[in-house]
């Protein structure tokens, strides 16, 4: 319903209410039946067992649960009771979903937090009487009786106005307060425009007004904002995507090699259930059981860091997701600003004024005298334009200039006029009794107060020629061309009480902004250098929004602004292909946030999104990543985002940025070391296979080498240091790198590490078997040596994926942990052999000298290759290159 567009009495008739008697109880009710309570309603929500299944749908994990019931109904059918292997993969699967769980976030805090906001009373007028009534109680129709100071509860239609302004930063994002009248509105203009409409969850900063309530619960403005909280899914991390895509890839390859593995196993006249053990060990040798918890851990690693930094992490996958952003879209409004409305220039006839000077005190002094704002010792209460200059004349008590409290007590008011839209001013009547002398005191807009002055002030009243204005008015523009908010302020004294404001004095103007961070311009570059494409969203005037952009470096000749009516008329597709040509976006509303988003998302970009007001919210939700402000933010805003700045400061963001950075790079190691080790594995069970061998390693011994010799190595590279340049690594758009971790010249090295790997394996396998064993079809020696040899080669192989440069230019000592692992595991691996009752564990036995020999001599080889194939890597570039060239060179 477009309320705005109603006269008063067309509004009073649609909702069947009398403005001097208001509601009775038989229509309180009828009309509580059908809108319901005033409230927030809640989304869906998951119990404990909904989320805890939910964890079970990843791919990896169904294949790993698959190999543990085909293990154990082996055992069944074997009769053997050997059920180890089973229970070994489900504990793992069980323990990665209750990390899950924990980690989860609570989405729904963020519909408790918006119910708080009506958690008020309000007064209202029901059956001619003026009651106080508690807010979730107010339906359609409610007469709201509102004054300075009071919360709305309701979206309602202003009825009647006197000098209302009302501060709904908290739905619009705009800092300064607005002025509300009952006019009707006539044209097109969207609700959050109309002057004529109060909404749920703002502040009556001044004046008094008789409203009536038109919409409540979630068809308020707020509500439409819960809605598209509910209705918002969290997009999966960067970090999510990729490790799907792998632990699709793995687990599907795993299904294909079991399958034509099983096929020819059939086809040799195999056993079904020594095909159905070959297939668990393929499986448990691909998938990377302890990889989910060792990501876990990494990106707890990485919460800690932050929190010295001043952020807060709610969600660990945004660890990692906040160094992948390429674009962060940031709110104005006490973000890169400070939200509040500070006096930053005064001019006088003809000079900018040092904000110092007694004349600039004078300006300010004689404008307070014509102000509403009050100063209640901790903060002040007022219009936000009115409490600056307030607060600029007490914001530093050892100034020996008298303030305008010295002016009040000795002028009285005896009369005000208020501001209007129409008059553009204000003006104040005082009396000063001991003197008999009357003093006016106008401010407003610079054109009208102008237009009544005749004189100016500098030592003594001078005459204010022509000439002089037009430079008062050239200061007036620059000023308000720098979306400074520029009043001007004129008075008079006269013995007799003043009939007019004509013949007024002018004193000088003020200029008002809601002033940029000192540090955000700063931040701003740096995330500029670091690859990050900073977008401004905002609720504020496009020449405020567009002035801050430039002065911050957000808003360049090459950038476009853009205001919500103007998106409006675009399409979602059209937004999305024209989204890179905007830096800047303003009057935009809550879903304008959403859809700008969700623009930049299509095209493949990875977007934070930093905000502090309800109106925030939705668009935190639907970020990639969603960064509340700790000290300015709204708690709906901190349950919808992802992090909390603790210090509300934009260059946090950057120092996070860095350390996500850092985390990915390292968890890009572990993958790498973890998935090239898992291939070794596969590979020496599948050329065993096709040889007609036994199988090298057992199910159990593949479990240990990826829950021991595995996990702690990768453990001690997920929290590898890392260079505080890594921040020039410039992020790369999310649709390149969705297969990253297993293409290019990575999955390349993943492949041919792995295949070296498993050859070893089945080298120190057969060495074992042909010259140790005493039976070729229980090769208890040759697994033995294979265990071994596999399980050290992997902790030498950690060494080799810490760097791209040479390990003896790397170095070897600069992770003591990782250093500490491989003793460790070396430790935890070699007991397996010695100790009795684990060779029975493990079916090992126990290997001479020469065999230890033959395990740690084929154990380096990996080393070897590794360092040669980094030494000729760039000359393999350089070859394949000039090839290339020659070729086309030939071909011509």
């Amino acid at each position: 319903m477009n309320w705005q567009n109603l006269s008063t009495e067309e509004t009073l008739k649609k909702l069947k209410v009398d403005i001097n008697h208001g509601l009775n109880n038989i229509q309180v009710s009828n009309r509580r039946e059908k809108f319901g309570k005033n409230i927030i309603q809640d989304g869906v929500k998951f119990n404990f067992l909904q989320k805890f299944l939910n964890q079970f749908s990843d791919f990896m994990v169904i294949t790993l649960l698959i190999a543990s019931v085909v293990s154990f109904i082996t055992s069944v059918v074997n009769k053997n009771n050997d059920y180890i292997d089973s229970i070994i993969i489900l504990f793992i699967v069980i323990c990665n979903a209750v990390i899950g769980v924990a980690q989860e976030s609570k989405a729904h805090k963020a519909i408790d937090s918006l119910k708080k906001l009506s958690a008020s009373k309000i007064k209202v007028r029901r059956n001619s009487r003026d009651i106080k009534i508690l807010s979730d109680e107010i339906v359609p129709g409610d007469i709201l009786l509102l004054e300075s100071g009071d919360k709305i509860c309701a979206d309602a239609r202003v009825l009647t106005s006197r000098n209302l302004k009302v501060e709904e930063s908290i739905i619009t994002g705009e800092s300064d307060s607005v002025s509300k009248k009952e006019t009707k509105i006539e044209e097109k203009t969207s609700v959050l425009e109309s002057e004529n409409m109060i909404f749920s969850g703002s502040f009556v900063t001044s004046g008094r007004s008789i409203s009536v309530a038109v919409e409540t619960g979630m068809n308020t403005q707020i509500g439409k904002i819960a809605g598209l909280i509910n209705n918002s899914k969290t997009p999966q991390t960067p970090l999510q995507t990729k490790l799907a895509e792998t632990g699709k890839i793995l687990s599907i390859g795993t299904i294909i090699i079991s399958l034509i593995v099983f096929i020819l196993g059939i086809i040799n006249k195999t056993s079904i259930l020594e095909m159905f053990m070959l297939a668990i060990s393929l499986a448990v040798a691909a998938i990377p059981e302890g990889l989910p918890a060792i990501i876990t851990i990494a990106l707890a690693n990485g919460v800690k860091k932050m929190a010295k930094h001043n952020v807060i992490i709610r969600k660990l996958p945004a660890v990692e997701t906040l160094g992948s952003a390429t674009v962060i879209c940031t709110d104005k409004t006490g973000t890169l600003t400070q939200n509040k409305m500070t006096v930053t220039e005064i001019y006088n006839f003809k000079n900018k004024l040092n904000l110092e000077s007694d004349e600039a005190f004078k300006i300010i002094n004689l404008a307070n005298l014509c102000s509403n704002a009050k100063n209640l010792g901790n903060k002040f209460l007022g219009d936000p334009t009115e409490c600056a200059m307030l607060f600029f004349e007490n914001k530093d008590k050892n100034k020996n200039f008298k303030n305008s409290e010295d002016l009040k007590n000795k002028f009285t008011r005896i009369k005000e006029i208020p501001f209007n839209s129409e008059k553009k001013m204000m003006t104040t009547i005082n009396y000063n009794q001991a003197q008999d002398e009357y003093l006016v005191v106008c401010k407003g807009a610079p054109e009208i107060i102008l237009n009544l002055c005749d004189n100016y002030f500098y030592n003594n009243t001078q005459k204010l020629g022509e000439k002089l204005k037009q430079e008062i008015i050239k200061n007036y523009e620059f000023m308000a061309s720098r979306a400074l908010r520029v009043l001007a302020v004129a008075y008079k004294k006269q013995e007799n009480y003043p009939q007019n404001n004509k013949n007024l004095i002018f004193l000088g103007l003020i200029g008002i902004i809601d002033p940029p961070r000192k540090e955000a311009k700063l931040s701003v570059q740096n995330c500029i250098k670091a690859g990050i494409k900073p977008v401004m969203i905002t609720g504020d005037h496009v020449l405020t929004a567009k002035s801050i952009g430039k002065e911050l470096g957000i808003f360049t000749n090459n950038s476009r602004e853009i205001t919500g009516k103007e998106l409006d008329k675009l399409s979602q597709a059209e937004l999305e292909k024209n989204i890179y040509l905007y830096s800047v976006f303003a009057r935009v509303s809550p879903e304008h946030k959403v859809r700008i988003i969700k623009a930049f998302q299509a095209r493949g970009e990875i977007v934070a999104m930093t905000g502090d007001g309800v109106n925030d919210a939705p668009a935190l939700k639907a970020s990639n990543i969603g960064c509340a402000m700790g000290k300015s933010g709204t708690d709906v805003a901190k349950s919808a985002s992802d992090m909390i700045l603790t210090d509300d400061n934009f260059s946090s963001i950057v120092e996070a940025a860095k350390q996500g950075r850092g985390i990915y790079k390292n968890i890009q190691k572990t993958i790498h070391f973890l998935i090239s080790t898992n291939i070794g594995e596969i590979i020496a069970v599948l050329i065993a296979f096709l040889m007609n061998l036994p199988t090298p390693l057992l199910a159990i011994q593949l479990l240990w080498i990826n829950l021991v010799t595995d996990s702690f190595p990768a453990l001690a590279l997920v929290i590898d240091p890392f260079d505080s340049e890594i921040i020039k690594n410039k992020p790369e758009n999310l649709n390149k790198l969705k297969n990253e971790f297993m293409s290019g010249k990575r999955g390349y090295n993943m492949l041919i590490e792995g295949i070296f790997i498993g050859i070893i394996c089945i080298i120190a396998f057969l060495l074992g078997r042909n010259l140790f064993d005493l039976d070729y079809n229980n090769p208890i020696i040759g697994r033995t040596m294979a265990f071994m040899t596999i399980g050290i080669s992997q902790l030498a192989h950690a060494f080799n994926v810490r760097s791209e440069e040479s390990i003896f230019k790397s170095g070897i000592l600069g992770n003591a942990k990782l250093i500490l692992a491989t003793i460790m595991c070396t430790f935890l691996q070699v007991i397996v052999v010695f100790i009795e009752k684990l060779n029975i564990l493990f079916r090992t036995d126990k290997l001479n000298l020469v065999q230890w020999l033959i395990v740690l001599s084929l154990s380096v080889l990996p080393t070897v290759v590794s360092e040669i194939e980094k030494k000729f890597s760039k000359n393999n570039i350089f070859i394949k290159n000039n090839l290339f060239r020659n070729a086309k060179n030939y071909v011509k």
